[in-house]
This record gives C-alpha cells, structure tokens and sequence, in this order.
C-alpha cells in the first residue's frame, strides 16, 4: 500500500466514524487526531531507523500542536482513529491493532520502571471510552469495550465490555457480529451491570423489610392497646363488684 493510500484510508476512518466530519478538506485541517497519528508514523519510522532522539523530537513536537502523546517507540496498526484526542498518552512499548478507536483522556500506560515491556497490548476493533486508563504489559482482546474513565489493569477477553474502577466485565460475548459493532465511547446500548443489579435488588430487598417491619409494629401496637384496654375493663369490674 502506497502512503497516499494510507492516507485516504485514514481519512475515510475519520468520515465513517465521526458523524461531525463533512468533509475531507475539514479532516485534514481541523482532525488534531488524524495529524497526531500521521506526525507519529513519521517518529516511528525514525525510532526503527535508529534515529531515536529525532522521532523523540517529532513526537514532542506533535505534542505540542495536537495535545496527544504517542511515544516513537509504540506500534499503531491500520485505520486507527483518536477522536477529540486532547490528552491521549500511548507509551513506548504500547501495541494498537487495527481498527482501533481512542477518546481523550485515554492512557495506555505502564507500571513498572523495567525497561523491558510494560504497557498494554489493544487487539483490533478494540474501542477505548473518554478517560480510560489501560495500565501495565495487559493484553486487551480483539472487539472488547473499556468505558469511559475506567481503570484496567487486567487483561480482558475478546469482544467483552469492561467499566468501573477498576475495570470488571459487564457484557463478554462470543459472538463475531457484536465483537465488531462499533460503540461510540464504548458506550453499548442496554447494557446491564451485574452490580448495579445486584445493588439495585438489595434496595428493594431493603423496602420489603421495611414495609413488613412496619406492618409488624403496626400489629403489636394494637395487640398492646387491646391488651391495656383489657386490664382497664378488668379494673372496672374490681370497682363496681366492690361498691356492691
């Protein structure tokens, strides 16, 4: 594939995943991601040519003008797309398969101060949510979710969908068909959270014994005043079998 090639295949990412683009000419002027990446495929091929502090230069430079850091030394796969972008941090020893999409904010950091690998492994179509940290030498599998301003710092498996701090797994799936769908800021439609249901059930679990503790006060409260009406009757019949 010729780097003109390349470049219209970036360019038709952006158009089919980003409803806001109109056209290609507003893609190339006013896409800081787009520019980020390109400007990161230049530092790339310096750091592999050896020429390091130069693709470290390019990379501070890009910095400068887009607000997205992408180390020189990460591998970044084909028609990979970063939208808004402000803030984004990929490391040295990141991998980002094909296909991939990540909002601002997002880090794909390390853990460790090794220097051997030590940030995270994205699998293709993976989509990453605003905020997101992605933390240590994990591996993220091919279609999975992480949603915005979640922490991972397990590997997670193909086509699952991960949330929370940190992340724990809201939706796995086996299926090809939904591994691939696109999900804006993985965000997923009818998505159900096993612990917000559980919560959700102890709190009604909750009113039920409320309103069975409250019957039940209710039912010795009138025990106790049929029990004090008893013994005042009672203490009525004393005095009147007295007076006779």
């Amino acid at each position: 594939m010729s780097i003109f090639d390349t470049l219209d295949e970036d360019i038709r990412v952006v158009l089919e995943r980003d409803p806001a683009a109109r056209t290609r000419l507003e893609i190339l002027l006013c896409y800081p991601g787009l520019h980020a990446v390109w400007m990161h495929r230049i530092a790339h091929a310096c750091w592999r040519a050896d020429f390091k502090t130069l693709g470290r230069w390019i990379s501070h430079l890009a910095r400068f003008l887009t607000g997205i850091e992408i180390h020189p030394g990460a591998s970044i796969g084909r028609r990979f797309f970063i939208d808004h972008g402000m803030g984004v941090v990929i490391g040295e020893t990141a991998e980002v398969g094909d296909d991939t999409t990540l909002y601002h904010g997002v880090t794909l950091g390390g853990t460790t101060w090794n220097k051997g690998k030590r940030h995270p492994t994205l699998g293709q179509g993976v989509v990453v949510g605003a905020g997101a940290k992605i933390l240590g030498p994990i591996t993220v599998g091919a279609g999975a979710k992480v949603g915005s301003n979640a922490v991972v710092v397990k590997d997670v498996p193909p086509g699952a969908t991960v949330v929370g701090i940190p992340g724990r797994i809201v939706e796995e799936t086996g299926s090809a068909q939904q591994a691939a769908r696109f999900a804006a800021y993985a965000v997923v439609q009818n998505q159900d959270d096993p612990y917000a249901k559980a919560l959700q059930t102890l709190v009604e679990h909750t009113h039920e014994l409320e309103a069975s503790l409250a019957a039940l006060g209710e039912k010795l409260a009138k025990v106790e005043q049929a029990v004090q009406q008893g013994r005042a009757d009672g203490d009525r019949g004393e005095a009147l079998r007295a007076v006779k």
